[in-house]
């Protein structure tokens, strides 16, 4: 099965947080969607199996009109083949969720939505630059469940110099009373060239404690297991049968196309990725000479790639796989060098699975990137 990702590069304001590409201006909306129709057009033999999950990510997609949306999902099944019951999700902003969208948005066919929560306090949301409310963190909830949305996600930031551990608490028990089925949790990181890493650099805001995120992960962990949440991967969490289809699909290697500016795209062999700029995505893709680069992995990649998803999740790194897959010696030099690991009590190694203790999901990427071949 394959997947669909769209990115929709518009946003009311900037986070100050984020390095994702989008704009706050609106003045090339119609034409970037008008450009995606297009790509999907240009695109349509790329993927000749099933599509099992699309994704309108960003940016913010809930900015889209509901007749943006009904234009391009009608252009994906008018060229791909979409399964019964495919994964549809919509990120939206809490601002952005009325009565109105939800049943515009259903009706469109979207069927999951991922809501940009962050933090229900309002000076938070305040200090990231959010262009929500706490009322709307809440509010927005409360409407998608009424609407007849049962498969919601809400994303939350932990770590900023603002929250408190009683806070991160409140946060989180907030989330499960409300029965929100699908948890994303990421520690707040300050990226360069990034207002927050020009406030930091300059003392208008304090720095990020890394132990301090460390003991509210450590934290999270402890609570949401407790309320029956899966941690299937490092930053997510589900109830049983809410798992994130389309992002699962990433972590298994399966492949997708990216359509919009700046979006990337897998087939197995190869990752190619579209211009970052709104002018240059439009030209390219109305000239029929689409602004996209492309780099064929090595072997050495992909194995490496393969290391570092599957560390990630609850299944865990499957040597067997490895020497299915690579070689013999690639599993036994996996072995080796995941002893020092486990004697630490940073990962298990358990009928031929390396998986991550809590305390290993703490250093992920350090353990992954320790395991690379090349």
């Amino acid at each position: 099965m394959a997947g669909i990702y769209l990115h929709i590069p518009f946003c009311k304001q900037a986070c100050h947080y984020c390095n994702f590409h989008f704009t706050t201006s609106l003045r090339y909306k119609d034409d970037v969607v008008k450009a995606i129709v297009g790509e999907i057009h240009l695109r349509k033999e790329e993927i000749t199996e099933p599509v099992e999950t699309i994704y309108f990510g960003g940016g913010t997609p809930s900015l889209l009109s509901l007749d943006d949306c009904q234009l391009i999902l009608s252009a994906l099944r008018s060229q791909f083949s979409i399964v019964p019951g495919a994964e549809i999700t919509l990120e939206a902003n809490p601002d952005d969720i009325t009565a109105e969208r939800l049943e515009g948005w259903k009706e469109a066919g979207i069927n999951r939505l991922s809501i940009g929560t962050q933090s229900f306090f309002e000076e938070e949301l305040v200090w990231m630059n959010r262009a929500h409310t706490a009322a709307h963190a809440k509010e927005c909830i409360q409407l998608s469940q009424a609407a007849g949305f049962d498969n919601i996600s809400i994303d939350l930031i932990y770590g900023s110099p603002l929250l408190t551990d009683a806070m991160w608490q409140q946060n989180v028990e907030t989330a499960i009373a409300f029965g929100i089925p699908h948890l994303s949790c990421y520690a707040l990181t300050v990226e360069e060239k990034t207002p927050l890493h020009k406030h930091i650099a300059t003392k208008q805001k304090m720095d990020v404690d890394s132990d301090k995120q460390a003991r509210q992960f450590l934290l999270l962990m402890d609570w949401l297991r407790a309320a029956g949440y899966e941690h299937y991967e490092v930053s997510n969490f589900a109830l049983p049968g809410f798992r994130s289809r389309h992002n699962s699909s990433y972590w298994k290697g399966n492949a997708y196309i990216g359509l919009g500016p700046s979006a990337h795209s897998f087939n197995g062999t190869e990752r190619s990725w579209n211009v970052a700029n709104n002018s240059l995505y439009i030209t390219g893709i109305s000239t029929g000479m689409p602004n996209r680069e492309t780099e064929v992995l090595t072997p050495a990649n992909r194995f490496n790639e393969h290391i570092m998803i599957s560390l990630r999740t609850r299944e865990g790194l499957d040597l067997d796989r490895i020497e299915k897959d690579w070689s013999l010696n690639e599993r036994q030099q996996i072995e080796k060098g995941l002893q020092k690991f486990c004697m630490a009590g940073l990962v298990t190694l358990e009928d031929a699975k390396a998986r991550l203790t809590d305390e290993g999901m703490l250093r992920a990427d350090g353990i992954a990137a320790d395991l690379f071949t090349g």
